[in-house]
């Protein structure tokens, strides 16, 4: 039995959708948190789209819009419905990770952990920044494609450790934090 749950695109603010409704409360990276201060030369902007599969029992697919703002030490992640309805802020700066979904407000020590406990699997958050860039980063069990980063496309797939999952992103182009 495949459990399948999907959020639609919406020009405005979107993120990760987490797997159980209820450990959605962003997906990954939450409103009214952490903005990085202006003028940091590693924070920056994307908007667009995401998808996550999981190939857990069952598996799991989550679909989204995103904003991500900041850098992977301090940092927000906006996830919004096609309607424009904000599933879920994740906010993350050292040390503390929040999840907001609604009026509920979940914290974890680190945004890695947030990822993992939402979606199910391990995210590699630091590297995502740089994928997003363009720029490789390894990370083990982990390949990612950026063959089409600069036209705004990436895919990254984790082969190991189990679940394997596939992430797809549709961005626009980094933009510098006002």
């Amino acid at each position: 039995m495949r459990s399948t749950q999907v959020v639609g695109y919406s020009r405005r603010r979107t993120l990760l959708r987490a797997a159980p409704a209820a450990c959605l409360a962003p997906l990954l990276l939450l409103a009214g948190c952490t903005t990085p201060p202006a003028g940091r030369p590693d924070a920056a902007v994307w908007t667009g789209r995401l998808s996550l599969h999981v190939d857990s029992q069952p598996a799991q697919t989550f679909a989204a819009l995103f904003e991500l703002r900041g850098a992977p030490g301090a940092g927000e992640l906006v996830l919004t419905s096609p309607i424009g309805s904000t599933l879920g802020v994740l906010s993350w700066k050292p040390g503390e990770a929040l999840l907001r979904d609604g009026s509920r407000v979940q914290r974890y020590d680190s945004i890695d952990l947030l990822a993992e406990r939402v979606t199910g699997a391990a995210l590699p958050v630091d590297a995502l920044f740089r994928w997003l860039a363009g720029e490789p980063a390894e990370v083990p069990g982990w390949r990612a494609d950026l063959r089409q980063a600069a036209a705004g496309r990436l895919q990254a797939v984790r082969e190991s450790p189990p679940p394997t999952a596939d992430l797809r992103v549709v961005f626009e182009p980094r933009q510098a934090v006002p």
